[in-house]
């Protein structure tokens, strides 16, 4: 036992200065929610996976790079790319140990360490979907990404042709950096990640969702993303009973939760209901991807004794649903539920990784001149016949007839 567990923490030395580089990944200090949501006032420790060369100061790897300018930088627009040539703050420095987690909220080099863990996590869980390495779009113009942790005075968030760059929301206030927000960061790398899967427009994308698939796309790779952080799955299972469809059913999931990435998806909202803005008219795709998320794991809880309610028995769940039903769900008290937590939790992992890798497969059928929701949603029915999905596929089906996607 002593000898495996010494290989499995076994540290190679990598002959740059003595850096160490851990053989099973990397560690580092995540906000699942911006410190300021209730719950999420510490940060978790993750593992990122083992890179290629490692993971040096910076940080930095083969797929991306933090750049933290000393004085205050205009965000990037055309003509102006990447790479940054003004002067830089110290990078964030591995410890002895060759991992970031010494690195503490509210210290300088936090920033930097976060945003770049943020992405990277991202990153890690997209090419665990697709199954292989995903090369950027911008290759091989720019081979690595470069992240610009700190914009003062411009409030918002942008990715494009090799690079992430985030501001803040409040001027002067530390918790409002988008920085800190993986939401924001993991949206922004789902854009990144689609275009380097998906494509770039021949066109305009004139007659196409394009533009509006990629803002559906990229709320839901924040859900993803979300869901791979144990203190996350924790409180949204206690705090709704593990009871995910009733409850979303109700329209009350958002009410019951602090995370804004579970708000976006709750709606009752149909293609029919939604403007041509591009934000406003992906809300029905990205809510029918979340219903396919909720069914596949209320599945799972029946087929595994967890749940009395088998989501299949019904086409139609919001007109179909009994009362009595609704009623017992909400009724039923938080000690009932405690003792099958980490059954649900297993569960909901697995529906998560269902889903998102139909997704993320799906975009191998998809030619972004030609994209349109019908077309992404026909996509998702063809990956989800081809794997482990396959027995959730009327569901999938169910999910977009009722958005009226199909």
């Amino acid at each position: 036992m002593g000898a495996s567990l010494n290989a499995i923490a076994h540290l190679s030395t990598s002959g740059k200065g003595g850096h160490v580089e851990p053989s099973i990944g990397t560690r580092f200090l995540v906000f699942p929610q911006p410190p300021y949501v209730a719950g999420y006032e510490k940060p978790e420790v993750v593992w990122l996976a083992a890179s290629v060369g490692g993971i040096l100061a910076g940080p930095s790897d083969k797929y991306m790079y933090v750049a933290d300018p000393v004085e205050s930088k205009r965000p990037y627009a055309y003509p102006t790319l990447p790479p940054y040539a003004g002067g830089l703050r110290p990078p964030a420095e591995p410890g002895p140990d060759g991992h970031f987690d010494h690195i503490l909220p509210g210290s300088p080099a936090f920033l930097s360490a976060h945003s770049y863990a943020c992405a990277r996590r991202v990153l890690d869980i997209c090419e665990g979907y697709v199954g292989r390495e995903i090369k950027w779009f911008f290759a091989p113009s720019r081979s690595r990404l470069e992240i610009i942790p700190h914009i003062v005075d411009w409030d918002n968030a942008q990715s494009g042709f090799g690079f992430l760059e985030l501001g803040e929301s409040e001027p002067g206030k530390s918790t409002a950096c988008f920085a800190l927000n993986f939401d924001s960061i993991a949206h922004e790398m789902g854009h990144l990640v689609l275009l380097s899967e998906l494509g770039l427009l021949q066109g305009d994308g004139s007659g196409t969702d394009f533009f509006a698939y990629h803002e559906a796309i990229a709320d839901f790779t924040s859900l993803l993303g979300l869901l791979h952080f144990d203190t996350a799955i924790d409180r949204i299972l206690r705090r709704t009973g593990g009871d995910l469809l009733i409850n979303n059913e109700l329209d009350r999931f958002a009410e019951l939760s602090d995370e804004k990435q579970i708000r976006s998806f709750n709606n009752s909202l149909r293609i029919g209901d939604v403007s041509e803005e591009v934000h406003d008219r992906s809300k029905p795709f990205a809510a029918a991807l979340f219903d396919c998320l909720v069914e596949v794991y209320q599945t799972i809880l029946f087929d595994r004794g967890l749940s009395d309610l088998d989501p299949r028995r019904f086409s139609d769940l919001r007109r179909q649903m009994p009362l009595e039903l609704i009623e017992a769900g909400l009724n039923r008290s938080r000690p009932d539920y405690e003792s099958r937590h980490f059954a649900s939790k297993a569960a909901l992992q697995e529906a998560r990784d269902i889903v998102g890798q139909c997704v993320v497969r799906s975009w191998t059928h998809l030619e972004p001149d030609r994209l349109t929701f019908e077309a992404a949603a026909e996509a998702l029915l063809e990956e989800a016949d081809r794997g482990r999905s396959r027995p959730y596929m009327d569901q999938f089906e169910d999910c977009m007839k009722w958005r009226e996607i199909l």
